[in-house]
């Protein structure tokens, strides 16, 4: 099922209490290189809907750009194509069962480059059995989706291509004619990379059509998918390269701004993330069309969707690009106002999620409050004897999703043992939470998991690490360090028999 761009958007509502699990695709069992969109994805909606769940959260679901980043891609639009269940393609008679082993002598699912050349060889064995075995409807579907998606599939696909036969370096190392775009350079690496680009065309076809049979298949059961969008995006960006008037850049490709936030408790000086700023007013000249599309995009991949740092819809800070640090920077107003009107005239419905976390003024909660949209609240920011503190449960409000901890933070477990929590924060927590104070960090996951079901938000999410009550060693993100994130997973024979039936008196017991 390929879905059009006028296919109709019908958002779950958030007016009624429920729970979901936050859970990456790659950290699923199974798979070549990772987890990924075959029987364990399947299963594990089976696992959501038989403990009572209704909600499935994922990180971003774009290309990976460095160090297995969901937050860093090639692209606003694209799939990430590691994901492809080569089982899949396999049961659809597109790829033959002894390519899964032929010449792969790796561990599976260690995100080793071996394994992820050997599932790059795979789809394009694939791509040929599709050429030879797909049905007249298939094939008539795969042109479909090309041209649907043509707005952003055709810069991508010339960019990836583009990115290989330049060995992967940065867009603004290639050749100029190519960095800028002139026709003649650009209508020659077309004839000349027709087969790169027709594979990268079609992996795009197998991530959709398989993400939408899943999405599909937990409608079914009422589960729904519950998305990430970046707001800020990477220079080396398919984006960026085709569409560079929307970008703060000079004639060359540089930035001449780049965004961040300013400094805090957390550091001294600030943190200089160094992604292009938007040209806002450039922008606003068509409408935001490229706003409305990458929305649009996102609301047919999901359910609902958290716009991550959403307070950069307000105002960003931003830094001269000449800068080491994020400490001389300002804030600059953005029309968040006036875009998320214009939205709200494209859909039916706009379910989105504001992640509000960091420096929140007035105006944000402003923003916010203005179209209804549901803010975060993390349990694990709630104790810092700030009786104001929005996380203390106290604060919270029915149009929220509250949060033990999110991806970026430690497991409960490992957040309550480690070190860097003070005694006295401890002894506020056992406090709170009515617990010894020598209570284990397992057990005190349970706790506050509860305390996250027990809320009056209306959505409280679970990360799977805590439900299985895990130490740091599951850690998903560590903000700030570059490298070793993104890896953790699970197994099936991690889950304790009758886990289910567990969270589903929970669930009832809660109200969920």
């Amino acid at each position: 099922m390929i879905l059009t761009a006028n296919t109709p958007i019908t958002p779950p509502t958030l007016d009624k209490r429920q729970a979901g699990i936050l859970l990456h695709p790659t950290s699923l069992p199974g798979g070549v290189i990772h987890g990924d969109l075959g029987t364990d994805a399947y299963r594990f909606v089976d696992f959501l809907n038989a403990s009572g769940f209704r909600v499935w959260q994922t990180l971003p679901l774009g290309p990976i750009g460095s160090y297995d980043n969901p937050y860093s891609s090639p692209s606003v639009n694209g799939g990430n194509t590691r994901l492809i269940s080569l089982e899949r393609l396999i049961a659809r008679g597109w790829l033959e069962k002894s390519a899964m082993e032929d010449g792969f002598q790796g561990k599976r699912g260690s995100f080793s480059s071996e394994a992820l050349a050997h599932h790059g060889r795979c789809l394009v064995q694939a791509r040929s059995g599709f050429l030879k075995r797909a049905t007249g409807e298939e094939k008539d579907n795969y042109e479909a989706f090309v041209a649907e998606q043509g707005y952003w599939l055709d810069d991508y696909s010339l960019f990836e291509s583009l990115r290989q036969r330049q060995k992967d370096s940065h867009w603004r190392e290639w050749p100029w004619e190519l960095r800028d775009r002139k026709k003649a350079a650009m209508d020659e690496a077309r004839k000349a990379l027709a087969y790169s680009i027709g594979q990268v065309r079609f992996e795009q076809f197998l991530f959709f059509k398989q993400w939408f049979d899943l999405k599909k298949y937990a409608n079914e059961r009422g589960i729904f998918l519950f998305g990430d969008m970046p707001i800020f995006v990477d220079l080396n960006n398919a984006s960026v390269w085709a569409r560079r008037p929307y970008f703060r850049l000079d004639k060359e490709g540089r930035p001449t701004v780049v965004t961040g936030v300013p400094p805090d408790y957390f550091s001294a000086t600030g943190q200089l993330w160094g992604n292009p700023h938007y040209d806002w007013e450039r922008m606003r000249e068509d409408g935001f069309l490229w706003w409305r599309e990458r929305f649009r995009g996102h609301l047919q991949l999901f359910d609902l969707l958290r716009v991550d740092h959403f307070r950069g819809f307000e105002a960003s800070w931003e830094v001269s690009a000449k800068e080491k640090t994020a400490m001389n920077g300002h804030w600059v107003k953005a029309p968040g106002m006036e875009l998320f009107r214009i939205l709200q005239k494209d859909f039916a419905a706009l379910p989105l999620i504001a992640e509000d976390l960091g420096v929140i003024t007035p105006e944000v909660e402003a923003l916010r409050d203005a179209f209804g949209f549901p803010g975060m609240r993390v349990l694990q920011f709630g104790f810092d004897g700030n009786s104001d503190n929005p996380h203390v449960p106290y604060h919270h409000t029915m149009n929220s999703v509250v949060y033990a901890g999110t991806h970026d933070n430690d497991t409960t477990a490992g957040w309550f043992e480690d070190e860097g929590l003070s005694e006295r924060e401890r002894k506020r927590v056992c406090d709170y939470l009515d617990v010894p104070v020598n209570i284990s960090g397992t057990d005190l996951a349970k706790i506050l998991t509860r305390a996250a079901l027990a809320s009056v938000g209306n959505l409280a999410v679970l990360t799977m690490q805590d439900i299985l009550g895990l130490g740091s060693e599951a850690r998903m993100n560590t903000p700030g360090v570059a490298k070793g994130n993104w890896r953790w997973r699970f197994s099936w024979e991690d889950v304790p028999e009758g886990t289910d039936e567990v969270l589903r008196e929970l669930m009832a017991l809660y109200g969920r």
